[in-house]
This record gives C-alpha cells, structure tokens and sequence, in this order.
C-alpha cells in the first residue's frame, strides 16, 4: 500500500470534483448565506435590545424584525438546499468511483488480482467508497464556506475594534484548524488500521461462508467462530479508541469556543471603560462571536473522522494507481487467425520460474494436446497465449504476430479459454451462458450446450435454461459446472480454443462425448487440449509432454 500524506489524499480526492464544480460553487454560495442569516439573527437581536435601550442603530424595531424573519426563512431554505447539493455531489461522484475502480480492476485483472483478498476488495468497493461520502458532503464546501464567513465575521466585528477583530480570528483559526489537525495529529494511523482491520474481517467472513461445509464437516466451528470474534473484538477496539478521539474532541472545542466568548466579553469590555468603544462595541461583537462559531466547529468535527475517511480514500487510490502487469493494445491493424507458437519462452512467477526455452508449434486447424504433471508450466502456458502475462524471453504468436502487438479486444475474438475451474454467477443458465455471446439467440445456446452434452441435462431441470444456478454455481456438480463451461467456449465461436483440463471432472462416458463433440466440431477450429489424461489425447494430432517447464 502506498503512504500517502493526508494532504495528497486530499487533494486527489478534490480532483475528482472537476466535473461537478458549478454544483459544488453553488453549494457553497448558499451555505455561505445561509451561516450568515443564522449569525446576523442573533446579531440583529443585539441590535432590537440597543434599540429598546434607546441607544443609536442603524436599524428601526419593525425593520429588525421584518429582517429577523425573513433570516429565518431563508436560512431554512438554504440550508436545506445546500445539503441537497452537496449530497448529489456526494452521491454522483461515488458513482463516478465505483466506475473508476471497476475499470482499474478490470485493467488489473487477472495477473495482479491473483491471490488477492476478495472480501477486502468487496470492503473496498463498497463500505470505503461509501465513507467518502463524508468528504463530499461534509467536508469540501463546508471548509470553504468556513474561510469565507471567517474573513466576513472578522470584518463585520473588526470593524467596532481591530483588536476585537483580531481576537476573533484567533477564536476561528483554533477552533477549525488547530484542533481538527492536533486531533488528527493525535490519532496517528488509527483509521486506516481500521479500515484495514475492516477489510479483513470481511475476507474471513466471505472465506468463512464459503468453507462453511469443510468447516462443519471437520468439526472446526468453534475455532473459526473464535476466530471471528477475535477480529471482531480487535475491530470494536479501534472504533472505541476512534470514538473516544471524536468524544474529547468535541469537549476540548466546546470548552476552547466558551473560553473564547469570554476573552471576547472581557476585552470589549476593557476597551468600553477605556473609551475605545461604546456599549454596542461590546454587545455585537459578543453577540456576533457567540452566534458565529458554526461553521469552524463543523471543521473541529471533522478532525477525528477525516483519518477514518483519509484512510478510506487512499485505499481506493490505491487500486486506482495501480499498475497492471499487461497494458491493453489498441490501434493495431486487426488480425485474422492462421496459428500460433511459443519461440523459446521463458517466464517465472517472481523468481520461479515456470517455463524455461519451451517451444510449442500450433498450426491452424490442428488440435495439440499438451500433457506433463502438476506444476509443469502447462496451465501457464495458455495463459500466456491470452496475454495474461508478458514473457520474460522468447515470443508467443498469433498468426506471426506477438500477441503483446495485436489489439486485446481483437485476441479475444480470436481465442475461447476454458479454465479447470468454471465461475458461475448467480443468475439463470441461459445468461450465464450469453457471456459468451451478449447477443445469442436461443438456439444457439441449445446447439452450444448440445455440442457440450448438457442440453439433456438442463432440459431436465425445473425451469430448463432459466434455472438459477445459485451463487458460484453451488447447485451443480463439478461436471455440470466444466460441461457449462465448454458450452461457453462453443457459444463464443472463437478459431482457437485454449482448452485446460476440460474433462478433469467428467466420467468416461461424459469424456467421450465431450472429446467426440471437439472432433466433430474442429472444422475451423484450432484446439490446445491440457490434460493428463492420456485418454483425452485420443483426438490430438500431435502430442507435446512438459516436465518441469521444458519440452521433453
């Protein structure tokens, strides 16, 4: 994770409002009002009590009155405006987030999020992009509001004495800068520990209901429970000490805003025995300090809760700034398929190396099996053909071509990548199935799943292709989930088909049909087949074994 100082996060995070920026200027405008109309009702009743006192106004009691209600009026509707702004602000821009990250994740994948924490990406995505509604809403126009109504109150009052004027500045700056950064201060790396601590405790929850079978089967219940409630303490400890800031916070600016209102009784009046002002030059500027204070205190507020929104925002840049292991190509003249190889390719997970000077010839047309044991490279090895990675030596081709040069929309036109494990989302068969093909009609579906033997199988399902296959494809059997998987493939019409393991869980019988359906179906088609069955080579025409990552 990436150390960001707060300030960089924040100013990230205003970058992002560029497209909303009239809104945001608006907001502003009208909260400014508003904290105005809110201070100058108090101030024009200080004006009504010098009035009654016979004392010199500039104001009449009708006009006071007239312009006390129509204070009240507007702040009511300005402020119920200006919230409104700074929400759709708030909201419109969390969308534009979500949007962001799901494209930076989309960049990322599949290489760097390999092995990475689902349930803390899932934290990030939701409840971290949430938390910085605070900032939206809350703390962007709000700050501004709060240095231009500092800059008018300090006027309005300095123009009775510029001591008076001074000491108000002084009673701002502390209030909605020294202590919203002494707290900050204070509370170190609280937040993003906790946003951390939040993510994890989401991973091992989602790992948890995923391995809830293997758990009970085991009799490990009580352990992971116990689990569960260690990270759920540890998290309830964060937020307490998080709280516990937030709570002296608000007490030390309470305190600090009444020793203020004092100091400013006590020096007006200081300067009315020693002539420098009249009573009214104690009695507004008091008034006016005591009414004014609403603004800076929503900054003071901010000081515990900004660490838990900074830690939040930089957990979003972080997957926004990430690098992904292969850039997309685009502007590449497009290409038709007429084969593929490997040239002496070397590649490694970090300092593993997986393949070392493997050559692999695909000629259009032709289906080559590839077998070898557990870990010999044979998996990697078409994943490198997608250009899910870049190889360290050599070259992997498409039609002459290296695949790092051809457009990526382009490569997956041309390939269909069957996995060993096929993900399902929880939605009905049929659109599943339409990954493959957004615009498949129905029969088409039937004549993909025909050709992968589980259109009987489906047909014998209640709702027949729009049977819910429930969340990763629980309700069906390995078998049925590969079969699924195939019928992909099939829908997809791809040349080349990258087929990995695509009888592992299937029975003979199943294996016979699914390899009889590839033979009938080669026309047009290229085929690498990655087994260690010697049973699915049955088809192949020509055969390559790894060991160790070479051909052998």
């Amino acid at each position: 994770m990436k150390k960001r100082s707060g300030i960089q996060v924040m100013a990230r995070l205003i970058g992002l409002v560029k497209p909303l920026t009239g809104y945001m200027l608006l907001a502003v405008l009208m909260g400014l009002i508003g904290h105005l109309c809110a201070a100058f009702i108090t101030i024009f009743g200080g004006y009504a009590v010098l009035e009654a006192l016979r004392l010199d106004t500039p104001f009449t009691l009708t006009v006071l009155f007239v312009c006390v209600v129509a204070f009240a009026i507007v702040r009511g509707f300005l402020r119920y405006a200006e919230q409104a702004c700074n929400h759709f602000i708030a909201f419109k821009l969390l969308a534009l987030l979500r949007d962001k990250v799901f494209r930076a994740l989309r960049r990322l994948c599949p290489a760097k999020l390999e092995g990475r924490d689902k349930g803390d990406l899932i934290s990030v995505i939701t409840s971290d992009i949430e938390l910085l509604e605070v900032f939206y809403a809350h703390t962007i126009s709000p700050a501004v509001i709060a240095f231009l109504f500092t800059i008018i109150m300090c006027l309005f009052i300095g123009s009775y004495h510029w001591l008076l004027g001074l000491l108000a500045l002084a009673a701002y700056l502390t209030v909605g800068i020294v202590i919203p950064l002494v707290t900050s201060k204070l509370s170190g790396d609280d937040g993003m520990k906790f946003r951390r601590g939040s993510g994890e405790l989401s991973g091992f929850v989602l790992d948890s209901l995923r391995g809830l079978s293997e758990t009970l089967q085991y009799g490990q219940g009580k352990k992971r429970l116990a689990q569960m409630n260690e990270k759920t303490d540890g998290l309830a400890q964060d937020e307490e000490r998080m709280k516990r800031t937030a709570g002296r916070n608000s007490a030390v600016t309470n305190t600090v805003v009444l020793a203020f209102d004092l100091a400013m009784l006590f020096v007006s009046a200081l300067l009315c025995l020693s002539g420098a002002v009249g009573f009214d030059g104690v009695l507004i500027p008091t008034i006016a300090l005591f009414s004014s204070f609403g603004p800076a205190i929503a900054l003071a507020a901010l000081g515990s809760t900004l660490q838990n929104t900074f830690a939040a925002g930089n957990r979003v840049l972080d997957i926004l700034d990430e690098t992904p292991v292969v850039e997309e190509v685009t502007g590449q003249p497009e290409i038709a398929f007429t084969g593929a190889a490997a040239e002496h390719v070397t590649f490694s997970y970090g300092s593993e190396t997986i393949l070392s000077d493997m050559s692999v010839e695909i000629p259009e047309h032709s289906v080559v099996g590839i077998v070898g044991r557990s870990g010999s490279g044979k998996s990697t090895l078409l994943k490198l053909f997608m250009r899910f990675w870049d190889v360290q030596k050599g070259n992997v081709k498409l039609s002459g071509t290296s695949v790092s040069d051809i457009n990526t929309a382009n490569l997956r036109n041309m390939e269909s990548f069957v996995t060993q494990e096929t993900h399902l989302f929880h939605d009905s068969i049929k659109n599943n199935l339409r990954i493959a093909k957004l615009d498949a009609a129905d029969t088409e579906i039937e004549v993909a799943c025909k050709k992968a033997s589980v259109h009987d199988l489906i047909m014998t399902l209640p709702q027949g292709y729009d049977t819910p296959v429930g969340e990763l494809g629980d309700t069906l059997s390995g078998g049925e989930r590969q079969r699924l998987g195939l019928a992909r493939a099939f829908l997809h019409g791809a040349p080349f088909l990258l087929l990995d393991e695509p009888t592992s869980n299937l029975d003979s019988l199943n294996e016979a049909v699914i390899l009889k359906s590839l033979h009938e179906e080669r026309e047009g088609k290229t085929v690498v087949l990655v087994s260690h069955r010697q049973s699915t080579m049955r088809i192949a025409d020509k055969i390559y074994s790894v060991e160790h990552g070479r051909m052998s």
